[in-house]
């Protein structure tokens, strides 16, 4: 009985998707690496609170893309592993690091939700379940770059608040989630 199960195959991946998903692949390839490059700015400027915040950013979004490439493969599809730009590496200000921040979150988010569209297009739900988990990770991770950001606009320009800021950045709560 055993025996004939071992030449079914899952489902294969509908082309679109798979495409899409290997799209997701290289955002989350390229946040990380983005990331990776902010943590070193943070650092070699001084801020070793917010290069660590950066430091684990990046790593979270390789993980993303691991979950992702896992996945992909395991449902019959082929994983691309994507050539990536040189990220950006200059900041004028822990200003304008934040607000790329939030940026590349919204920006991933917006992907996430044109494969989603796309499965229910094509009603593939078992893909449409696998990205539920990267909704519920959009939304808190685009929370805490909103209130990175917004603190940081009632900081200013004031070295003590910098200061403050960089030395708390780790320790802040945003719903469920902890950075530490």
């Amino acid at each position: 009985m055993f025996e004939s199960l071992k030449n079914i195959r899952i489902k294969d991946m509908i082309p679109e998707i798979e495409k899409s998903l290997n799209d997701q692949v290289r955002y989350e390839a390229t946040a990380s690496a983005q990331y990776l490059s902010m943590a070193c700015w943070a650092d070699v400027n001084g801020y070793n609170g917010i290069a660590d915040f950066f430091y684990t950013q990046s790593e979270e979004e390789r993980v993303h893309m691991t979950k992702l490439v896992k996945f992909i493969n395991e449902r019959s599809g082929q994983a691309v592993i994507p050539a990536i730009e040189k990220p950006r590496d200059d900041f004028k200000s822990l200003r304008e690091l934040f607000e790329i921040f939030l940026e590349s979150e919204e920006f991933v988010t917006a992907q996430i939700n044109n494969v989603i569209f796309q499965c229910l297009e094509h009603k593939d739900y078992n893909v449409h379940n696998f990205m539920q988990w990267y909704v519920a990770e959009q939304l808190e991770e685009e929370a805490v770059a909103r209130t990175l950001l917004d603190k940081l606009k009632i900081i200013g320009e004031d070295k003590s608040g910098h200061y403050l800021f960089d030395r708390d950045i780790n320790t802040f709560q945003i719903g469920d989630k902890q950075e530490e």
